[in-house]
């Protein structure tokens, strides 16, 4: 009996040094989900995806033939006593929808939950629209020449934008497989910008008479693969899939101010890889 306590007292020895002899494990903590398996999405690091969108581009097309008017009409006497550059075209706003596609490249660098991170996307397509318009004044006193003038103007803007890119600062929080952001930053345009100006004065020796036509005066601007340049901003979700895969989804608001003042607003989907 003795001889059994002893060796038991001897295993028992023998098993708690064993013990201590071990790793702190997390499964001996009782942590094994937080130990074992760490579920944090780390998003520090350069990524770079492809993406879709579909959107709408609203352009402001008032005032954007003034300046050619102007330039057509210089030293006329219908310009100076009739002031046809400042009259209101009122070739006024379009809007219309389309699709696009391309990708981008940025890099994130984390501190805890918070992402910041530059971006540069790119997008391609076909955004823009065209208005014309015609307005008729007659004079209703007779203007330096002695004559009554009829004078019609006929004027035509568009822009076509095929691809647009921005260059972004983002900030995000990080949560769990989450990232949403939001970014603001400089945006460039590839366009073909056009307007194009047309007047024809009439004369007559008297108040609502017979008008005799003088030689129109007409001019035409287009700009091929012209820079615009403006703003954007939006908002999105970057969502950890599996690795370093994850999905995008975007809302970006892009303004150009260029001759033609265009908005375009786009939704957008895309998939990426963080390396």
């Amino acid at each position: 009996m003795r001889s059994l306590v002893v060796a038991v007292s001897v295993c028992g020895m023998v098993s708690a040094a064993q013990a201590a002899d071990l790793s702190d494990l997390p499964i001996l903590r009782g942590g094994l989900t937080e130990g074992l398996n760490n579920s944090r999405v780390i998003w520090d690091g350069y990524y770079a995806g492809v993406q879709g969108g579909y959107g709408s581009s609203d352009e402001n097309f008032n005032g954007s033939t003034k300046n050619m008017t102007a330039a057509v009409l210089a030293n006329t006497l219908i310009e100076s006593q009739m002031q046809v550059s400042s009259w209101n075209p009122n070739l006024g706003k379009q809007s219309s929808r389309a699709s696009g596609f391309g990708a981008f490249v940025g890099y994130n660098s984390q501190w805890d939950d918070v992402v910041l991170g530059v971006e540069a996307s790119y997008l391609h397509g076909k955004y823009g629209g065209m208005a014309s318009s015609s307005r008729t004044l007659v004079s209703t006193a007779a203007l330096s020449d002695g004559n009554f003038h009829a004078v019609t103007s006929t004027q035509s803007s568009q822009i076509s934008i095929t691809d647009m890119a921005t260059i972004r600062g983002r900030a995000g929080y990080a949560m769990g497989c989450f990232l949403p952001y939001a970014f603001f930053g400089l945006a460039l345009g590839n366009a073909d910008i056009g307007q194009s100006v047309t007047v024809q004065d009439r004369v007559s020796t008297t108040f609502l008479g017979t008008y005799t036509p003088l030689a129109p005066l007409s001019a035409n601007n287009l700009q091929h693969n012209h820079l615009i340049y403006g703003y954007s901003a939006g908002l999105g979700v970057d969502v950890n899939l599996v690795g370093g895969l994850f999905a995008r989804a975007e809302y970006e608001y892009v303004r150009f101010t260029s001759t033609v003042d265009t908005s375009i607003n786009t939704v957008r989907a895309g998939l990426g890889y963080k390396f």
